[in-house]
Formats: C-alpha cells, structure tokens, sequence
C-alpha cells in the first residue's frame, strides 16, 4: 500500500488515491474524448490532441489486444485524432465509430465511477457486453473487475456530469 493510501487509510480505497491525484481541474480541461499523455515523472500530463494515447481501438475486437497505431492511418472524430494500425482497421471505425470507441471517450471507466476524468493504459482494458472500457493501472483493472456490472452503472450515471463540470 503507497503512502497516500495509508494516510487516508479506509476513506480511499486502493488505487483510488492514484487517481485523485490527477482529477483536479487544474490539470487539464474536461473534453469528451480521453488525449491526456503523461510529461515526465514529475510534470503530470497534457493533452495531446491524440484519442487513447494513439492507440488503436478497433484492435481490441478483431486482435483481441491493445495495439498502437500510426499517424499513417488516422482520422478525426469527436474532436481527437484516432490512430489505428491498418487501413482495415481504420474503415471499420469509419464506418461505426460508436461501436468501436471505448466507453466514457476513453477514460479509465472506474475512475468516472468514483468522479474523475483520468488518464489510462492501454493494456488495462475489458470488452463488456460488446462495449470497451479501459482502465488506469493493473490495481485499478483488479478493482473494477471486482463488480464491473455495479462500476458501470456507476459510471454510467456520472459521465456527463464530469464532462460538464471540469
């Protein structure tokens, strides 16, 4: 257990903390589609224009796994430039982008059922009835899937509130 979690002791669950640190305001403006990349390791992180760190997400339904995409093959859609390893890959999300993109514009889905827009990685992710959601971190992922139905109805209901009040 990190120290923030030990000075809040049971008011924050495990990894919650984490996330609190990078859900004031002050860090970034609240868009409805997830570009923040980490700076460095102590200059926390900026928007970068590029929807869920520039990876590709229709490959998690047809590769079953996170993979990068290019600039190569890249569009824009809700207001974030999407990058995707094919051409294929690509037109598919052209064609249906609601179907492909991760739930909560790519969030971490526990951190907008605890009230905050956070960052995420990529390889912590779930495909639940036929919706992505990603995560922030391996303890975040082991946390939401613990009552993934109950975090996303959580979730469900605060999302646009947080769009609207960042």
């Amino acid at each position: 257990m990190n120290t923030l979690s030990r000075r809040f002791g049971a008011l924050i669950a495990p990894g919650v903390a984490a996330l609190m640190l990078f859900a004031s305001p002050a860090t970034f403006a609240a868009e409805p589609v997830n570009t923040l990349e980490k700076q460095g390791l102590l200059s926390g992180y900026k928007t970068s224009g590029i929807a869920i760190r520039g990876y590709d997400t229709v490959a998690y339904w047809t590769e079953g796994a996170p993979r990068e995409g290019t600039a190569e093959f890249a569009t824009d859609w809700m207001g974030a430039t999407w990058q995707f390893a094919s051409a294929d890959n690509m037109a598919l999300f052209e064609g249906d982008p609601e179907r492909y993109a991760p739930q909560y514009g790519g969030y971490c889905a526990f951190g907008v059922a605890q009230d905050a827009l956070v960052k995420i990685e990529p390889e912590n992710w779930s495909i639940v009835d036929d919706k992505l959601y990603l995560n922030y971190n391996d303890s975040v992922q082991s946390q939401w899937n613990a009552d993934v139905p109950g975090f996303i109805a959580q979730a469900d209901a605060k999302f646009e509130a947080l769009l609207a009040s960042e």
